[in-house]
C-alpha cells in the first residue's frame, strides 16, 4: 500500500514538472515570436517621411558704389520674386532603438535631427545699374546667400516644422501602440512612454 502511495505521488509530481516544463516552454516560444514581431515592425516604420511647403517672397536688393572719394555714386537694384520649395524630412531608419526581451521593453535611444531643404526659384526683374557698378556674379551669389539665410528663418518659424514634427510622432505612436498591445513597456530613453500622447511631450 505504502508503494502504492509513493508510486502515486511519484506520477503526480512527474505529471506536474511535465506540465510546468510544456508552460515554460511555450512561454518562451511565445516571448520569441513577440520579439521577433516587435523587430520586425520597428523594421517597418524605418521610412523617409517628407513634409513640403511652397513660399513666394518679394525682396529688393540694392547696392551702391562711392567713387571719386565720395563726391559721386553708382547704383543698382533689382526686384527679385522668389518662389521656393521647402521639405523637412525626418529618415526613420536612423531611428536607434534597443530590445529587452527578459523585462518586455523597447527603449527609444536615438531619434534623427529633421533635415531642412530649400529649392528656390529666383527671378530678377527691373534691373537697374550704372556704368560704373553693375551686376557681377558676386552680386548674385550674395543676393541667393541672403534669400536664403531669411528663407531658412521664416520656415523653421512656421507651421512647417510643426506639421512635420506630428508627422514624426504619428510614426512613433505606431511603436507605442504595437507594444502596449502586446503587454510591452516603450520607453524614450529612461522615460516610460505610459500613452500616445505623452510623444507629443517629448524633447526632439
Amino acid at each position: 500500500m505504502r508503494n502504492i502511495v509513493f508510486g502515486i505521488v511519484i506520477a503526480v509530481f512527474i505529471v506536474f514538472g511535465l506540465r510546468y516544463c510544456e508552460h515554460n516552454k511555450e512561454e518562451r516560444e511565445r516571448l520569441q515570436a513577440n520579439t521577433a514581431l516587435i523587430q520586425k515592425q520597428l523594421e517597418n516604420v524605418g521610412k523617409l517621411i517628407v513634409t513640403e511647403g511652397n513660399y513666394a517672397k518679394v525682396f529688393t536688393y540694392e547696392d551702391s558704389k562711392s567713387l571719386y572719394a565720395g563726391l559721386f555714386s553708382s547704383n543698382k537694384k533689382a526686384l527679385i520674386v522668389v518662389n521656393a520649395k521647402a521639405s523637412i524630412s525626418y529618415d526613420l531608419s536612423e531611428i536607434k532603438t534597443t530590445v529587452d526581451e527578459a523585462n518586455k521593453t523597447v527603449t527609444i535611444t536615438h531619434i534623427p535631427e529633421p533635415e531642412l531643404s530649400i529649392n528656390p526659384n529666383i527671378q530678377y526683374y527691373d534691373i537697374q545699374q550704372d556704368y560704373f557698378n553693375p551686376f557681377e556674379a558676386s552680386d548674385y551669389n550674395k543676393i541667393k546667400t541672403q534669400i536664403d539665410t531669411k528663407l531658412k528663418a521664416e520656415i523653421e518659424a512656421s507651421e512647417l516644422v510643426s506639421n512635420a514634427q506630428n508627422r514624426l510622432i504619428s510614426e512613433l505612436q505606431k511603436i507605442y501602440i504595437l507594444t502596449n498591445s502586446m503587454g510591452w513597456i516603450l520607453q524614450y530613453h529612461e522615460e516610460v512612454i505610459s500613452a500616445e500622447d505623452d510623444l507629443k511631450n517629448i524633447e526632439l
